[in-house]
């Protein structure tokens, strides 16, 4: 039987690249996103690739109802539940001046508490299969910048978060990773990426790094991968 992924905010990016990989690789993937037919259309074009499958499901990582919800359908459809990329995110910034409530709460909703519920609503399933939980960070998860309170905040507490739960599931057989990227090429807080963004991480090369986690000898783990892209434009 083919492995099943969970890819939160899958339907492009990022996310998406982490999914076609996987599908590329035969694995069964579920993307989520909180619009339906933008979600819906990623995991019909995902079906094309093959040979793995794709579900496209509408989910609020927020919410951590929808989440169980999510894992329910992924279980009925696929019979369990290896894999889980939690990598939803979003950003807002603001000096902690201006810095709303609103604003705040959606970041730290979304980009922290989103994944505790992400891997809470899938661990049963993990567990289960002895699988991969991976998160997606950001060296804003070590490196504070004018503007970031909201978005270093939730970084950092993500950080934490993975290296505490690794250690939480390791003698579970569940390994626990997180990736922190440094500027990707991806459509994060409304960019459109360009041919200026070439000098820039791609999304397929977090891809890889994925696909490289997952196939890394059972005795070893990489706890914490920090990437950035090589040759940035000179200061």
């Amino acid at each position: 039987m083919n492995k099943t992924a969970l890819v939160t905010g899958g339907s492009k990016g990022i996310g998406y690249a982490i999914a076609e990989a996987l599908i590329s690789e035969g694995y069964n993937v579920t993307i989520t996103a909180r619009h339906t037919g933008e979600v819906q259309e990623a995991a019909h074009t995902l079906n094309t690739i093959g040979p793995g499958k794709a579900l496209g499901l509408r989910c609020d990582v927020r919410k951590f109802e929808e989440q169980e919800d999510v894992v329910k359908k992924i279980v009925q459809e696929f019979g369990g539940l290896d894999v889980l990329i939690a990598n939803a995110g979003v950003g807002q910034f603001a000096t902690v001046t201006d810095m709303t409530l609103t604003q705040w709460h959606t970041v730290i909703d979304t980009n922290l508490t989103g994944v505790f519920y992400s891997v809470k609503a899938a661990l049963d399933e993990i567990r289960k299969a002895q699988g991969y939980i991976i998160t997606i960070s950001s060296l804003a998860g070590k490196n504070p910048f004018v503007g970031g309170s909201a978005y270093n905040a939730s970084k950092f507490g993500l950080n934490g978060f993975s290296e505490a739960i690794m250690l939480d599931l390791r003698h579970d057989g569940v390994k626990v990773s997180t990736i922190m990227p440094g500027s990707v090429a991806s459509y994060f807080n409304n960019h459109n990426p360009s041919e200026a963004d070439a000098w820039k991480i791609q999304p397929e090369d977090i891809a890889k790094i994925v696909m490289d986690l997952l196939t890394m000898p059972v005795r070893t783990l990489p706890s914490r991968v920090e990437v950035r892209p090589s040759q940035p434009p000179k200061r």
